[in-house]
């Protein structure tokens, strides 16, 4: 009975023995690398970076503050209130509008893209309607009779005859162009009631523009005999004054080979002054109320110079 007892102590302890220090055990084996034994995590050619990024975005826009608000609401923005602005600061607002018209009226093919978009304005209300027009009529002046070559200048029917009464009475200057059509004035150029001048209360100045004298020299030749260009000047401006008594102040212009001591000048100035109406001159020519100083012409080096002698029946030319 006490051998048994021995033998079960040794078999206990070599158990115990043997579980703290395990005995090596050699094999003709070799050990497995570790990436031979299927990985939990993906490689990099399964590992897709787009999808994680995408994914980081949409948890990153998850986190933002604005996406939890309500969108604001688009308000509609109100009209301007431009009837309400000082009588002074809508006319400043015409002129602004009304830039790059053109100085003087007349029938042009270029009306359409200069006037007539920039009138548009006029079917806004009743109240701009007599505001703008006013002002637009007031400052610019038109011409009597159209000069733009072409059928225009040959019509029956100038833009006067073509504007309402009430655009022709917000005018307070007319233009009266000479010189075209010298040889043969267009059969148009007639003042008679369809013209309209009658209805042009309010002009006060007509400036005469005379482009050119046909009583030069340089037209000897082509001009009308006995003077007929100048008479029919005259005549013309006769009958334009005639139809505005009213008139104060007649303006003369001209292009710079117009002399005032030409026929025609002197003929408009005495029909002018001969009414008691005032005389004023233009930017253009430059004239004043003292006598014109004509120029004297620019010698020639080319022409032959002559040299008196002592004696008075010889000359040397050089």
């Amino acid at each position: 009975m006490v051998r048994a007892r021995k033998t079960n102590t040794t078999k206990g302890s070599r158990a115990n023995g043997a579980a703290s220090t395990p005995t090596p055990i050699s094999s003709a084996l070799t050990t497995p690398l570790s990436s031979a034994y299927p990985s939990t995590y993906a490689s990099e050619a399964e590992y897709d970076v787009n999808g994680e990024v995408t994914k980081l975005q949409v948890g990153i826009n998850s986190l933002s503050l604005s996406s939890n608000l309500p969108k604001p609401k688009r308000e509609k923005q109100r009209p301007f209130r431009f009837l309400d602005l000082p009588s002074e600061l809508r006319l400043k607002v015409y002129e602004y509008h009304f830039v790059n018209t053109g100085v003087v009226l007349d029938l042009d093919p270029d009306n359409y893209k200069r006037i007539h978009q920039k009138l548009a304005i006029l079917r806004s209300c009743r109240t701009i309607y007599r505001e703008a027009s006013y002002f637009f009529y007031s400052t610019h002046p038109a011409r009597i009779f159209p000069t733009h070559p072409g059928r225009y200048f040959k019509t029956k029917k100038p833009l006067l005859a073509r504007m309402k009464p009430c655009q022709r009475a917000s005018m307070s200057s007319l233009e009266l162009r000479l010189g075209p059509g010298w040889s043969k004035p267009p059969r148009g150029w007639v003042v008679n009631e369809a013209l309209g001048l009658s209805d042009c209360v309010n002009v006060a100045k007509i400036t005469v523009f005379v482009e050119c004298d046909p009583g030069n020299d340089i037209f000897k030749g082509f001009r009308q005999p006995d003077n007929f260009y100048e008479r029919f000047s005259k005549s013309l401006l006769t009958d334009v004054l005639d139809e505005m008594p009213w008139v104060e102040r007649i303006e003369f212009d001209a292009w710079p080979s117009v002399k005032k001591s030409g026929a025609l000048m002197r003929g408009l100035m005495e029909l002018t002054t001969s009414r008691g109406l005032k005389i004023s001159w233009g930017r253009e020519r430059g004239w004043t109320d003292a006598e014109e100083v004509e120029r004297q012409p620019a010698p020639n080096l080319n022409d032959p110079l002559f040299i008196s002698h002592g004696n008075s029946g010889i000359m040397v030319v050089v």
